[in-house]
């Protein structure tokens, strides 16, 4: 090509699968249109490239497309000068993925094109009137997802199942649910040891050592599910889960479901009042300032737990003559069991860390990965709607400050493990506390933790 040739791309897109097996469908329609444009514009120096960016059969609401993500390798590239397509909600539907895509585009000196809205993004105006249409876009996409929700919350009422992976002990059946007896008796065993043991740390213990684990399942898509040890957010998930004594929960409201209960009335009633009064204990507990939130969660790099333990000392003396006692500070250590307890022969080997310093490190590296809201939320594998995202924001901005401000309660609150050795810190958050800080959902393949 000559120096004055324009490379033009063309960018086509179908929302649905339906037709496209025919001979000639929607995705060659927009094809056939925008190359006549490119050759309108022949006298400009436009020319089609010959490659072919086409998604068939994928929403307008993601930017996982295989043709789009070729398509961004090629400008990223230096490949492509102009994008051409039908209409610009081909390209995508979502003003923050477009934001991003333009970004792209101006990062390559990539011009973008609608062929039936005549925009063009190398003028101020033609990017004014993208942004206004593609808030048209948003606001219809945004309208439709109100009617699913609604119609969701309409079937929810009256005890129907709308889908997804069926909690552990069901399998779908239609509309509603039926009782896989296999899976079932591990859940009703969880019930009754939690009954008995009152405490979801002691069964996650027990399961653990007795080598009951998460019962192997696939997902509707095929995906394996299971086959771990139950961790505590499972354990709590299922004991709270109102499905289990046969009803459907949905933003807070409890309705009958149509499907058979494995868990009895008395038996969930029960366990629902242990949850509540263990709930209201640890409200009533005043911990003192001085509390250590790592204890239980912080050990070495053979795994070995690290001790909360305390010394006080003077601070002013005490007075001649005087019963008043002089002013004391308590100092907080993690410390090595081994060591604590004089069982090492080498002391040099065991750990002793002021409690404070390794705090603050933590909540500080746990601050900043919230310092990026929406990384953060795709790390962690939580659900977050658009509309969600100024809620977002300003959670993880609120519990950022207040880690940075001391408040390191919320560290022992967020962390599943801290290991640790002299040259390496390793930080395990719990998931499914972290989408409950944050009040977001968890996505059907979150892990429990992430590292």
């Amino acid at each position: 090509m000559t120096e004055n040739t324009v490379r033009c791309a063309i960018y086509t897109r179908k929302s649905s699968e339906d037709g496209l097996e025919q001979d000639f469908n929607s995705l060659h329609a927009q094809r056939e249109a925008c190359a006549a444009y490119v050759l309108s514009q022949a006298s400009e120096g436009w020319s089609q490239l010959a490659d072919e960016y086409d998604d068939g059969g994928i929403s307008g609401g993601t930017l996982e497309r295989p043709a789009l993500t070729r398509l961004l390798a090629d400008i990223a590239a230096g490949k492509i000068d102009i994008v051409v397509v039908y209409k610009v909600d081909r390209l995508t539907r979502s003003l923050i993925d477009f934001a991003k895509l333009v970004e792209a585009f101006d990062a390559a000196g990539t011009s973008f094109v609608s062929i039936t809205q005549s925009f063009n993004t190398t003028t101020s105006m033609g990017r004014l009137t993208l942004n206004m249409l593609l808030s048209f876009a948003q606001f219809e996409r945004e309208v439709t997802a109100e009617r699913i929700r609604d119609k969701l919350a309409a079937s929810k009422a009256k005890g129907m199942w709308m889908g997804g992976v069926p909690p552990l002990g069901y399998k779908p059946a239609g509309r509603s649910l039926a009782i896989a007896e296999k899976d079932a008796q591990v859940v009703r065993d969880i019930y009754a040891r939690y009954h008995t043991l009152g405490n979801v740390r002691l069964v996650a213990q027990q399961l653990k050592a007795q080598g009951i684990k998460v019962p192997n399942r696939k997902s509707g898509t095929g995906r394996a599910l299971g086959g771990g040890s139950f961790s505590r957010g499972q354990i709590n998930a299922i004991l709270t889960n109102p499905v289990y004594a046969g009803d459907i929960g949905h933003k807070g409201t409890v309705y009958p479901g149509l499907h058979e209960p494995i868990i009895d009335r008395v038996t969930w009633d029960a366990v629902q009042q242990q949850i509540a009064g263990n709930r209201q204990g640890a409200r009533e507990q005043q911990p003192s300032a001085n509390t250590s939130p790592l204890a239980g969660k912080i050990v070495d790099a053979q795994g070995e737990p690290l001790l909360a333990v305390h010394s006080t000392k003077a601070t002013t003396p005490k007075n001649e003559g005087s019963a008043e006692r002089g002013s004391r500070r308590r100092y907080r250590y993690y410390v090595s069991k081994a060591l604590q307890h004089g069982t090492r022969q080498d002391t040099q080997e065991g750990l002793r860390l002021p409690a404070t310093e390794v705090e603050t490190v933590i909540a500080g590296v746990i601050a900043g990965e919230l310092d990026d809201p929406l990384g953060f939320a795709q790390r962690m594998r939580l659900m977050v709607e658009p509309s969600d995202l100024k809620v977002l924001n300003a959670r993880c901005g609120d519990i950022a400050a207040k880690l940075r401000a001391g408040e390191f309660g919320i560290v022992g609150d967020l962390l599943s493990l801290v290991r640790i050795d002299t040259r390496h810190l390793e930080i395990i958050l719990d998931v499914t506390a972290a989408g409950t800080a944050l009040g977001m959902p968890l996505a059907p393949d979150a892990a429990p933790t992430v590292s």
